[in-house]
């Protein structure tokens, strides 16, 4: 498996990534933010074939450009249960405060615990595992592949900070105990790929923690 990552700008820059198999170029791509143009040309370009769209969670700054994508893609697009209320209000995705409201009412919703599977030609090439990590939004997962040792962790932590927790659905508290009983359980040789930094091993994060 090979991360490729894409920083994208709409009114900040977020990373979105592309986790792919080299050999069947089939793979997941993760927070498509904005310039849903840019991602559908690098698809084509590449040959890569997208199995899923999956939302760390439900902020503007990550779903932008879903809405294209799920249509020219016809693929689906992942987020937690409680992501509902953030897809389908402008208010609570942030959406409405850039001019540019957004609403998306076609997502899959996933819980706590659930596996995604990457296939291909019948054969399963890795896992994702949902991790439930509320405190930044209600809906923030991260999704792990223990194989690999990957944690793509959205906006719940970062190289050198944590996510804010001032927006609608976050909680400080419940942010803290994500960090330290799900992020932290994971094995330290684990790489974190956050929406908004340079991955960081979660050895050295643990580290240099606030």
């Amino acid at each position: 498996m090979k991360i490729f990552t894409i920083p994208l700008s709409d009114v900040m820059t977020t990373n979105c990534y592309f986790y792919m198999d080299e050999e069947s170029k089939c793979g997941f791509l993760i927070d498509p933010a904005a310039e849903a143009e840019k991602l559908f040309a690098l698809i084509k370009q590449n040959g890569w074939i997208v199995k899923k769209i999956l939302l760390t969670h439900g902020h503007f700054d990550h779903i932008g450009a879903v809405e294209f994508l799920y249509t020219a893609l016809n693929v689906p697009y992942l987020i937690h249960q409680n992501g509902k209320q953030y897809l389908q209000n402008p208010t609570w995705n942030l959406s409405a405060y850039n001019g540019n409201p957004i609403i998306l009412e076609n997502a899959t919703y996933v819980s706590n615990g659930d596996s995604i599977p990457l296939e291909s030609n019948g054969k399963v090439i890795c896992t994702l595992q949902v991790l439930h990590t509320p405190g930044h939004t209600k809906d923030s997962v991260v999704y792990y592949d223990e194989q690999n040792d990957i944690a793509f962790v959205g906006d719940t932590i970062f190289k050198d900070g944590i996510g804010a927790t001032h927006f609608p659905g976050g909680n400080e508290k419940e942010l803290f105990y994500s960090i330290q009983n799900v992020v932290f359980a994971l094995p330290e040789q684990t790489i974190l790929y956050s929406g908004h930094s340079e991955s960081v091993s979660l050895k050295q994060r643990k580290k240099n923690f606030l």
